[in-house]
């Protein structure tokens, strides 16, 4: 990895612009506090790169709302999948009969969401949904689809807005296409 000490000169192209982000997670919000409202629902932060949508999005539900964190991964330190998912860190609150929303930032294997839905399904919940900001449909290992999506993009190696390369760029206030010499070895 060549990782520059200035981000914006890392980045190829905005991929999704600030304003386009908070437009479209505003509206999830909206949808999603209607359809939550009346129900008991915990939402779920997958760490550490949905914490910026995550964030944002739920002072976007007008409802009422429990709100967990876990931490899951299946790609280590890498750029690449490697097919061995592992929890770092469980959900403290029991989720029997609960209406759970897990919040992620972005699907594109899908083994570590699939994965993720599994495990909490054999916890008896009301009902299991997914939110993703962004869904990279070609990169799709798994039968998943999230249920909720910010925007569908091309398989382009993205940073910003919560998405890091080896925990740099998350910071970035947009979705930015990182420059393939950034991450190439």
């Amino acid at each position: 990895m060549n990782i520059g000490q200035d981000m914006q000169k890392d980045i190829l192209k905005v991929l999704i612009s600030e304003e386009e982000i908070s437009a479209r997670v505003k509206e999830l919000g909206e949808q999603l506090a209607n359809d939550y409202r009346g129900k008991d629902v915990i939402v779920i932060c997958v760490l550490k790169g949905a914490c910026v949508f995550f964030t944002d999005l739920v002072r976007n539900m007008d409802c009422q709302l429990e709100m967990e964190f876990m931490a899951i991964s299946s790609y280590g330190g890498g750029t690449k999948t490697s097919g061995v998912v592992r929890i770092a860190k469980d959900i403290d609150t029991s989720i029997t009969n609960r209406h759970i929303l897990i919040v992620e930032d972005i699907m594109d294997s899908g083994l570590t969401l699939s994965h993720m839905k599994k495990l909490l399904e054999s916890r008896s919940p009301a009902s299991i949904k997914t939110v993703c900001l962004l869904d990279k449909p070609e990169r799709r290992e798994c039968d998943i689809t999230p249920d909720y999506c910010g925007f569908t993009i091309p398989n382009e190696f993205v940073v910003g807005y919560g998405l890091d390369l080896a925990g740099f760029y998350r910071n970035l206030k947009y979705v930015g296409v990182l420059k393939p010499e950034v991450y190439s070895e």
